[in-house]
């Protein structure tokens, strides 16, 4: 009896270890872990995906312990991870995202150009495609604020505002990007991420989210920490190469058209680089993000960031 007791515990504990969750953005990010979601790749360990709508509720759920892992975009994951959350950049698989769209009224040649006009971005100041814009903008010699307005609205709104011919400029990621321009004349005028790369000599475009993993689960179980990498990056893999597939469990959770998705995913690009092949060009996009807006990134993450 002594000894089924034990089994029994040793099976319940073998469950305890081997079951993970990771939380996922509700978005066109998505489309990447939908092989984790529907189990079309094999995989080593038990992985659940859980989906949070903001950065707080993807805190509370590392913190209350029912998340082990979470996509955040590279930004957010920075400030939580000054602000005290100990967590570690595994690696980045979202590179491109962001554009710029203009009406069929405006003539645009190039940055420049943009001196006297209005340009809407998702949200707020500090967002990362409205420190991009204003980086581009002081690169091409205009000042933020005085050349160029700014304005921030939910990005639904801009969308709308769009169409409706009210809106010239607008800084958007997709499927954003391409939700505006269906069904106008409107064009993508600005790709942010060849920008970029022009500048800062990028191999694979803008660091913009990853997959991080708490620190005691790394320390505690490194091997379950390098299987669940494993098969997260299957899942970007699996994502790439059966899209119609992925489009369709995805659409399951958005309200965004298949058609619309299929269309932005052309221009969003999800390759998973683990951090030791791309920390220099993480490292290159927080210290250009905290030397333009450092109240959006107060402080630069040590080396304990980085997995290793």
């Amino acid at each position: 009896m002594k000894k089924i007791t034990l089994l029994i515990v040793s099976f319940f504990f073998t469950l305890l270890v081997f079951s993970i969750t990771v939380t996922n953005p509700l978005g066109p990010t998505v489309v990447p872990v939908t092989g984790l979601m529907e189990d079309t790749i094999e995989e080593e360990v038990e992985i659940n995906v859980s989906l949070w709508k903001d950065a707080n509720e993807a805190v509370a759920l590392l913190v209350s312990n029912q998340a082990d892992f979470a996509v955040l975009p590279i930004t957010v994951g920075a400030n939580l991870y000054a602000q005290g959350l100990e967590i570690i950049l595994l690696g980045v698989h979202e590179w491109k995202a962001f554009y710029l769209v203009g009406s069929s009224n405006v003539d645009f040649e190039d940055v420049k150009s943009l001196k006297g006009c209005e340009i809407y971005s998702p949200h707020g100041r500090g967002q990362t495609v409205d420190v991009l814009m204003r980086y581009l903008l002081v690169r091409n010699g205009l000042v933020p604020d005085k050349d160029v307005k700014f304005s921030y609205l939910p990005p639904q709104e801009i969308v709308s505002l769009f169409k409706a011919g009210k809106v010239e400029y607008a800084a958007l990621p997709e499927p954003f990007a391409t939700l505006a321009i269906t069904g106008t004349e409107g064009e993508i005028i600005l790709d942010f991420q060849n920008e970029w790369n022009k500048i800062s000599g990028s191999k694979y475009g803008l660091p913009i989210a990853g997959l991080f993993v708490k620190k005691e689960i790394l320390e505690k179980e490194p091997d379950i920490v390098s299987k669940v990498e494993n098969a997260f990056s299957e899942s970007v893999e699996w994502a790439n190469i059966n899209l119609d597939q992925s489009l369709k469990i995805t659409n399951e959770y958005l309200t965004i058209p298949v058609p619309i998705l299929k269309e932005a995913m052309n221009r969003l690009v999800f390759e998973y680089i683990p951090i030791v092949e791309c920390k220099e060009e993480v490292d290159n996009f927080l210290n250009t993000m905290h030397e333009l807006y450092p109240e959006g990134l107060p402080a630069l993450p040590t080396e304990g960031f980085y997995y290793r």
